[in-house]
């Protein structure tokens, strides 16, 4: 039978002992007590810093529309989309766009509503599912502004839209001189082509796309497009006429003639004084050179015939540098051949603007209550959508307010760059 083993006797610790045992358990206590008070500070110093650096400044309003407010982070999340429907990482152009963007909306909704016109969330949540796109907020709300364009142009734009009105069937150009208008006239009238011609000489630019064919067109969508005096004139037109030359002073085009002086050039400088006059035709050009050379003074000519902006207080004086006027004022302002104190012929120039020229019309038919084309129906329906629009930014009982200064800007916009 084995040996039962004895067992091993208790150990008595001494007074001491158990003083020093229980000092080292406080001091592990201490210790651990102190850890994770540190950790907490951090986790607290951490939390507090996000707050105050992150969360609160997302959750402030920036923008406010009536009762509407918007933070922060919707202004954020929306230049974030804009940048990137625009592919660029440049978003500082964009901050201006987006709030106007946000109070244009919110004004759409709002009016919408005010109109009885609304769209439910159900609707919103099935177009973006439709078009895959993400459920959060700012997707909700374009898709929602989107449905509401939708609505309101076919719900209460379009009976503002007559279906039919009074129509010509036009074929206009424009000539920049009345002597060029008779010879283009006489071509015509020789059984030239109208659309040719004006596809190649008229330099009002809708008549020159059009190769001068207007089509049937109502009066308010001719007057929208030239947006001068002539359009009564086509109105008051008999039809199958062809027109003698009508000036039009209020009408655009695409051509300019220069006439330059070279007073002065500093080779070392790069620059060269000059004197500038900017005339609507060549007829006028060659008309004010040959006052000038006959000894009239270029200040009071430049001030009351050139069409430049600021001769009133310049008397059309410049001094320039390469590359600061359009290719042909700078080719020949610079040029060492050009002679110093000489007054140029007139110089063509196809990159400016000038006002005045004359129109050839021909009415081709005439209706009294013809059908408005489709599309001019939608756009005279965005005409008046964009005018409603404008009456709610313009309505002084809307409280529109931007609360986003330039140092909230760019902190928006480092948060957006961030993703």
């Amino acid at each position: 039978m084995a040996k039962k083993k004895p067992e091993k006797p208790q150990r008595i610790l001494t007074p001491r002992q158990i003083s020093r045992w229980e000092q080292q358990k406080r001091r592990q206590r201490i210790i651990l007590i102190t850890g994770i008070s540190v950790i907490v500070l951090a986790l607290a110093i951490v939390v507090v810093g996000w707050y105050l650096g992150q969360y609160k400044p997302l959750q402030e309003t920036v923008i406010k529309v009536n009762e509407t407010e918007f933070t922060m982070d919707y202004y954020v999340e929306m230049l974030k989309l804009e940048g990137s429907y625009h592919q660029t990482s440049d978003l500082s152009y964009l901050t201006s766009s987006v709030v106007q963007n946000i109070q244009r909306n919110e004004l759409i909704r709002q009016g919408a509503l005010e109109l009885g016109i609304s769209v439910t969330d159900e609707e919103v949540m099935t177009e973006l599912k439709n078009n895959d796109l993400p459920d959060k907020e700012v997707y909700r709300d374009l898709v929602r502004y989107q449905m509401l364009t939708e609505r309101l142009l076919d719900i209460h734009f379009d009976p503002q839209i007559p279906l039919s009105a009074e129509q010509r069937q036009v074929m206009a150009m424009m000539l920049e001189s009345e002597s060029k208008a008779l010879d283009v006239r006489s071509q015509l009238v020789s059984d030239e082509d109208f659309g040719e011609l004006a596809e190649e000489m008229s330099l009002e630019p809708y008549s020159r796309d059009k190769g001068g064919d207007f089509g049937w067109v109502p009066r308010v969508i001719l007057q929208d497009i030239l947006k001068t005096a002539i359009v009564d004139d086509i109105f008051s037109h008999k039809v199958g006429e062809l027109s003698q030359p009508i000036y039009d002073e209020e009408a655009e085009k695409w051509v300019g003639y220069w006439l330059v002086k070279v007073l002065d050039r500093n080779e070392e400088e790069e620059e060269t004084h000059i004197q500038l006059m900017l005339l609507g035709s060549e007829e006028e050009a060659q008309d004010i050179r040959r006052q000038l050379e006959a000894g009239a003074e270029w200040g009071p000519l430049a001030v009351e015939h050139s069409q430049m902006k600021g001769v009133a207080e310049n008397e059309g004086e410049f001094l320039i540098s390469p590359g600061e006027m359009s290719p042909p004022i700078d080719d020949y302002a610079h040029s060492p051949e050009t002679e110093i104190g000489a007054t140029s012929e007139p110089i063509r120039d196809e990159t400016v603007t000038t006002k005045g020229g004359y129109w050839l019309i021909e009415v081709l038919d005439e209706d009294a209550e013809r059908r408005i084309d489709t599309g001019y129906r939608d756009y005279l329906k965005s005409q008046a959508f964009d005018e409603w629009i404008s009456s709610l930014l313009a309505d002084e009982d809307n409280e529109v307010v931007n609360y986003l200064d330039a140092e909230k800007t760019s902190w928006a916009i480092e948060q957006a760059l961030r993703g």
